[in-house]
């Protein structure tokens, strides 16, 4: 799964702070554990720039990075070739991009998964938490 379209994620309320400008990239092998150290460097890296652990916003933001991540990881596997995680802050706007090995594909955002349907959520969650999908 690629995402070559940045994610903004805005924070859920208006009275949130404005984020100073910072910005985080980097790259991770394509595997699960890759993934899980992207969404954990990115929580460091929030928190950090002063999203606390335990705030609305950094709960927002870091399972879209999960969920990213393990998608780069399980459909965008070129063996060799690692994903990038590319974290920014500006204003009122958190940026997630992750880009991974297949940069031909956009993930598509299906209308609804069933019940019974063991996987195929992970763009819709995603959508659900981020105030805009590019």
């Amino acid at each position: 799964m690629t995402s070559n379209s940045p994610l903004p994620v805005r924070p859920l309320h208006t009275n949130q702070p404005r984020f100073p400008r910072h910005h985080f990239s980097m790259r991770f092998s394509s595997t699960p554990r890759g993934a899980r150290l992207a969404r954990r460097l990115a929580g460091e890296r929030l928190d950090a720039w002063g999203v606390p652990y335990d705030s609305d916003t950094h709960e927002t933001v870091t399972p879209v990075v999960a969920e990213l991540s393990a998608n780069a990881v399980r459909h965008g596997l070129v063996p060799g070739r690692d994903f990038r995680l590319w974290l920014s802050t500006e204003g009122t706007t958190i940026r997630v991009e992750i880009t991974d090995a297949h940069g031909e594909k956009v993930p598509a955002l299906a209308e609804s998964a069933s019940d019974d349907q063991e996987d195929g959520r992970g763009p819709l969650l995603v959508a659900a938490l981020a105030n805009h999908w590019g």
